[in-house]
């Protein structure tokens, strides 16, 4: 099965990218910003559940190149942004994505 990365995995429409992954049997990696996960938050608690089936949590972020890049090459043969667009640093945000793509290689 294939690896996949979703980022943007615990916004509204990523859980649901998330969960269709693991249904799927693929191994699934999610990519999460280290400061919006407080302790007891919904969102720890999101990801305490996510890990719990088996997803890979990985801390980075999209203004990070070289995280992003990283967890690219270590976890996404397939990358899924679930990112929005409406904002412009949301659509700067997959602009960021498609250059760590380019550069980590081999993604689908």
């Amino acid at each position: 099965m294939s690896r996949i990365l979703v980022i943007g995995g615990t916004g509204n429409i990523g859980q649901h990218l998330v969960t269709a992954s693991l249904n799927a049997g693929h191994r699934t990696a999610v990519l999460v910003r280290l400061t919006t996960v407080a302790p007891d938050s919904d969102k720890a608690k999101l990801l305490n559940s996510l890990e719990a089936r088996g997803v890979s949590v990985v801390y980075g972020d999209m203004n990070d190149h070289g995280s992003l890049v990283a967890a690219i090459k270590q976890h996404g043969e397939v990358v899924i942004s679930a990112v929005g667009h409406g904002r412009p640093e949301e659509l700067d945000g997959q602009i960021k994505i498609i250059q760590a793509i380019k550069e980590a290689g081999d993604v689908k």
